[in-house]
């Protein structure tokens, strides 16, 4: 069984809250194909990875430690960019609000040889092998391999993986091209929109012809658009103790939980 969890915002939408409890209600392997942290905004997370010579952000840490076999942050999230505030500097990747400092793609390095690394990253990661890119379509021809074979990896162990519960990151509505959902849920604050997964994929491949989307990140609100919901649940708010519990997400949000899973097990005759 696979279960897409996808945000209708690009922060904070609630997905790895909600991504732990579904783990803990069903068990399996979490899985975070692409994510990213900030130097400046996530600067605890940066330190405490870094300081241990890794690259991994808070996320990825919450759905391995609820995923079976205590599996490293770095197995579940072969793909980790690190940024840095840049107000005024577009950078290479065209955002004029932060650049990109640092891909760890699965075990290896891509430094942006324009941006400074911050020093605790520079004493403790091993860069000095690292491949350094100057410009967008140096960066490309590396994404087109290295990323492409980590992205090809993890699909198949998602596809390996029963039951499999992959987060996706920011608004992007399918962090991975192959490895179609049993069932998704979209969430954003408040609620739960869950989708048949055969129809959401079919969506995502519509919304990914539009001019204004990019072939390999669709966004939500534009996939959402394209596919009406089974249902749509009401997710309550939580305390930080609740959501740093597990056990008590799969509780609160038990309602939500119990939708998904009946999509499942309708498209896909799963039991629950």
């Amino acid at each position: 069984m696979r279960l897409l969890v996808a945000g209708a915002d690009q922060v904070d939408a609630g997905k790895t809250t909600f991504s732990v409890g579904l783990l803990a209600r069903i068990g399996g392997t979490g899985f975070k194909p692409r994510a990213g942290n900030d130097y400046w905004f996530d600067h605890d997370d940066y330190r405490a990875a870094v300081g241990d010579g890794r690259l991994y952000g808070k996320d990825a840490n919450r759905l391995a430690a609820a995923s079976n076999g205590d599996p490293d942050p770095e197995e579940i999230n072969p793909i980790h960019r690190l940024w840095q505030p840049a107000p005024g500097n577009p950078g290479m990747l065209g955002r004029d609000d932060r650049q990109f400092v640092v891909d760890r793609v699965a075990g290896s390095y891509v430094v942006n040889a324009a941006a400074t690394v911050p020093d605790l990253a520079g004493e403790r990661l091993p860069l000095s092998d690292a491949v350094r890119v100057d410009s967008l379509s140096a960066f490309n021809e590396v994404m087109a391999t290295r990323h492409a074979a980590a992205q090809r990896a993890v699909e198949e162990r998602i596809r390996e993986a029963d039951p499999a519960v992959v987060e996706s990151y920011a608004d992007v509505a399918r962090p991975v091209a192959s490895a179609t959902p049993d069932a998704v849920a979209v969430v954003e604050p408040t609620r739960a929109r869950i989708y048949d997964g055969d129809r959401y994929w079919k969506a995502c491949e519509v919304a990914s012809g539009r001019p204004e989307e990019g072939r390999l990140e669709e966004r939500t609100g534009s996939v959402v658009e394209l596919a009406d919901p089974r249902s749509r649940v009401s997710l309550p708010a939580l305390s930080a103790a609740e959501r740093s519990d597990p056990e008590a997400i799969a509780a609160a949000y038990e309602t939500a939980f119990d939708a998904l899973l009946s999509v499942a097990r309708d498209e896909r005759r799963f039991p629950l």
